[in-house]
């Protein structure tokens, strides 16, 4: 599985925050704070806009390094992505993901 799927299935190189941190595109920043600001009704700054991939080393944004409960757990848990975890069928926390995301569940199991 290739590094840049993250824990939950979801491909980070598709990921907005990834495409404007690696090419340092301060216009897609903007358009992407603005964005998950809307849709998470809280304040996000284009300088909160900065990551390079879940599983990655280097910067991630608040929400994945810290909030994103998929993350927490898998990294709890000790896992490399939720598709090696036992409880993946019947997780609610990643279900939401997979559930609007079907490619997700294809990376996990891929």
């Amino acid at each position: 599985m290739k590094n840049m799927i993250a824990y939950c299935g979801l491909d980070c190189e598709k990921c907005d925050a990834y495409l404007a941190t690696l090419h340092d595109d301060q216009a897609l920043c903007e358009k992407t704070a603005k964005v998950w600001s809307e849709l998470n009704h809280v304040p996000i700054l284009p300088e909160h806009i900065n990551c390079l991939g879940c599983r990655a080393d280097g910067i991630k944004t608040v929400f994945c390094d810290s909030l994103c409960e998929i993350r927490q757990c898998a990294l709890k848990k000790g896992v490399e992505t939720c598709g090696d975890c036992e409880e993946l069928e019947k997780c609610p926390t990643v279900g939401m993901i997979l559930a609007d995301n079907p490619g997700a569940l294809k990376n996990l199991k891929g």
